[in-house]
């Protein structure tokens, strides 16, 4: 399990478990996502664990929802004649998306996200350093590079998210070609770090900084 999972299961969220009815593992839900069976039968993606009716729990993963639908196991779990479509896990994936992006456009009204490879830097090395750092996919490499060293240096244990395009940020937050962002310490970035996580199943892996930096390092004495 990831650093980023560890810090995660000591939060709220992660506090919780929950069997997936995949692979009938107990987890912590920072690697689950709930469906449910919508009025006419329909599952859909729950990523907010809001919605009425019971819970039906699967791995935070591609594979795993595929699996689910394959094999009509939302069917079995639920007891009912109920039905999946074979996109289902693109639709999870879009939703956890939303998710974030909806957050980051709250935490930048609200002062708490700070925008830009200067600004980040300076953040980094204020008293107040970011709890999170983010890094959209399609970046380049040498700004990543700097501000993970730079984490890596203040001994600042930053959890990184780098499963979000430029796009879909520029879109969240009002600005084109955004790169660089962090998140101050306190809900937000508890929550995003907790939807990253899952997200990781659909896209690419959430890594540390320190994690990152050390590989790096390791790399280097290769």
């Amino acid at each position: 399990m990831t650093a980023v999972a560890h810090k995660m299961e000591e939060t709220e969220h992660g506090s919780r478990e929950r069997r997936d009815i995949v692979s009938g593992t107990i987890m912590p839900d920072s690697r689950l996502i709930r469906f449910v069976a919508s009025p006419d039968g329909v599952v859909v993606p729950d990523v907010a664990a809001k919605l009425p009716g019971r819970g039906l729990w699967v791995e935070a993963s591609r594979d795993a929802v595929n699996k689910a639908v394959e094999k009509k196991l939302f069917a079995r779990a639920a007891k009912a004649a109920v039905t999946a479509d074979a996109d289902l896990a693109a639709r999870a994936e879009k939703a956890l998306v939303t998710r974030m992006l909806g957050d980051l456009g709250i935490a930048r009204r609200s002062g708490q996200l700070v925008l830009g490879f200067d600004n980040v830097l300076r953040a980094l090395e204020g008293p107040k350093p970011p709890k999170v750092l983010i890094e959209a996919f399609d970046g380049a490499a040498d700004g990543k590079r700097k501000l993970y060293a730079a984490a890596h240096r203040l001994e600042l244990n930053c959890a990184v998210i780098e499963s979000l395009t430029s796009a879909e940020l520029g879109l969240a937050l009002g600005r084109e070609n955004v790169i660089h962002a962090a998140i101050q310490p306190g809900g937000f970035a508890e929550r995003l770090i907790f939807d990253a996580e899952r997200l990781s199943g659909f896209r690419t892996l959430t890594r540390t900084g320190t994690e990152r930096a050390d590989a790096r390092e390791n790399e280097s004495k290769s």
